[in-house]
């Protein structure tokens, strides 16, 4: 009796660590941007004025990012070293395209988009609209992005802050995380670069 009690407890334990286990599995993965080829439609605008819709993710390497341009530390950090590894790549670097999705598009206006990505380089793009057609791009690459609530009756953007690499073909190659060695990065995307089909 006792050895089949001790059976029946150690089988409970086992299938709790197993359903912590798909859990943390499940939460990492809501967290971590989707794999594969982006495979929806969508409808915005670019910071310009010009209308931008899932065609932009084919063509070049993109080094992508989603933001918004009231994040007070790493967004802007992260768009200075974009700039910065653009640079360092030169000539190399010139096909790179720079994107920058607001994941607050209610206060991000393609004027407020504008001002913001220009204020770094004039090659960075801002990508805007309306919130609905903005979820389609953030869950169709599995974004994290989520409305918190400020002390002072505002509110702050919770968000994926890894920087994306998308292929010419549309795929994701990689990610940059947040406050990745500077180097490291330039040869990330240099290798891409290099590895990118011609003519694509």
């Amino acid at each position: 009796m006792k050895a089949r009690t001790l059976a029946i407890t150690a089988l409970s334990a086992g299938g709790a660590l197993f359903l912590a286990l798909i859990g943390v599995m499940t939460w990492v993965h809501a967290d971590e941007p989707r794999t594969g080829r982006f495979d929806a439609s969508f409808s915005l605008i670019d910071d310009r004025g010009n209308a931008v819709d899932q065609s932009i993710f084919h063509g070049r390497l993109a080094l992508v990012y989603f933001g918004y341009t009231n994040c007070p530390e790493v967004c802007p950090t992260t768009k200075y070293e974009v700039v910065d590894w653009m640079n360092a790549l030169g000539d190399q670097g010139k096909s790179l395209n720079a994107l920058f999705f607001s994941i607050d598009p209610e206060r991000d206006t393609q004027e407020v988009m504008h001002n913001y990505v220009t204020a770094f380089s004039s090659r960075i793009r801002g990508i805007t609209g309306s919130p609905e057609e903005m979820k389609k791009v953030v869950d169709g690459w599995f974004i994290h992005a989520a409305k918190e609530a400020s002390e002072d009756g505002d509110y702050h953007m919770s968000h994926t802050v890894s920087l994306l690499l998308i292929g010419a073909d549309g795929r994701l190659k990689g990610l940059i995380p947040y406050g990745a060695d500077r180097e490291d990065a330039i040869s990330k995307i240099r290798h891409l670069l290099l590895s990118e089909p011609k003519g694509a």
